[in-house]
């Protein structure tokens, strides 16, 4: 029965928007506070007092924006971004920067030309995910693209401590009154 269920569930995720096929999903609750769901177990994380980016990818119920935050709990940028296609979707989940570079060439999906082509880079998964310089027309390998008047000042502010969280859910109820105080 375990089996068949679980079947079921990996199954549901295929044709699903709101879930990530891995099985986390990661849904933000409050302005600093995020429900996280991996594999059916519930965790609730909270981020006082922490600076970090919220990235909504163009899904069902999101909003396609990624939001600075302060530690003091403020959105002080934002803009648009572009996620993963749907055969190289972006992961869902609370992560760490693990690698900043300045200038980098996707080692996966290098520029025949020779241009560096994830300029600003941030890297999130070992698998190499990353937000990075971008067209945020195209749609990606599995990276946040990040406008290129945006990502300097947003990889200048970031450090390792840093948290990059990814969710298939709008953020914008939590940040308007910022954004409207700043745009």
């Amino acid at each position: 029965m375990k089996i068949i269920l679980s079947i079921a569930l990996a199954f549901s995720f295929l044709f699903s928007d709101e879930y990530d096929i891995k099985g986390t999903e990661t849904i933000p609750i409050a302005k600093t506070t995020f429900k996280q769901y991996i594999d059916d177990k519930e965790k609730i994380i909270e981020l006082s007092g922490k600076n970090f980016i919220v990235v909504s990818v163009r899904e069902y119920g999101s909003d396609g924006r990624f939001y600075a935050v302060d530690s003091d709990g403020t959105v002080w940028w934002s803009s648009a971004i572009a996620s993963g296609a749907s055969d190289f979707r972006s992961p869902s989940g609370i992560f760490n920067i693990i690698q900043k570079e300045r200038h980098h060439m996707s080692k996966d999906f290098p520029e025949e030309d020779g241009v560096n082509n994830m300029d600003f880079m941030m890297k999130f998964t070992p698998q190499g995910h990353a937000l990075h310089k971008g067209s945020v027309d195209w749609l990606s390998h599995g990276c946040i693209h990040i406008d290129p008047k945006d990502v300097p000042v947003l990889f200048k502010w970031s450090n390792f401590k840093t948290k990059i969280i990814i969710t298939r859910h709008s953020y914008m109820p939590f940040a308007k009154d910022d954004l409207r105080r700043i745009y």
